[in-house]
């Protein structure tokens, strides 16, 4: 089966961030850059076109197609993280020029969407205790970067989380 290759719209700045993602991610590395070999209204000649990247062994395409398209949260790229400090340090990184949203969403500096999310509040929505998870989920729905900690506390029954963001 052929590999399906998420293709990403930037206006100028496809190689920048393809630098800033492989910069994040391990087992991640520029493959490839093509440059403008005529004029278009998405770069002159010799500008960056597309940027070939890896994250985590998964291939992406940046093109430099100018200010017709933007992103939108209709698409985001979910980054399970083992631990608190993974959290952390993909929360600041896009953090950083980017905007914070809620629910462990966040717009990196290029405008394009991510979920920060800890591997174990996936183990905790799994579970058969729907009372248990109802208030790990209220905890969630008030928090912008997810914490583990919160979400234990509020799943075990030790806060009672408010639903504010």
């Amino acid at each position: 089966m052929k590999t399906i290759t998420p293709f990403l719209w930037f206006d100028d700045r496809a190689e920048e961030a393809a630098q800033f993602y492989t910069s994040l991610f391990d087992n991640s590395r520029i493959t490839e850059v093509t440059r403008y070999i005529v004029d278009t209204p998405g770069g002159r000649v010799g500008d960056v076109m597309t940027v070939s990247f890896e994250l985590e062994g998964q291939p992406f395409t940046a093109l430099n197609g100018g200010p017709m398209f933007t992103f939108t949260e209709a698409v985001s790229f979910e980054i399970p993280c083992a631990s608190q400090a993974e959290v952390d340090r993909f929360w600041n990184a896009f953090a950083d020029g980017g905007e914070e949203s809620q629910c462990g969403w966040i717009k990196d500096r290029f405008g394009l969407s991510w979920q920060v999310v800890p591997s174990r509040f996936y183990e905790l929505v799994r579970s058969p205790d729907d009372a248990a998870v109802s208030r790990m989920t209220r905890a969630m729905l008030g928090m912008r970067k997810l914490d583990i900690a919160a979400l234990e506390a509020a799943f075990a029954g030790e806060t009672e989380p408010s639903p504010q963001a």
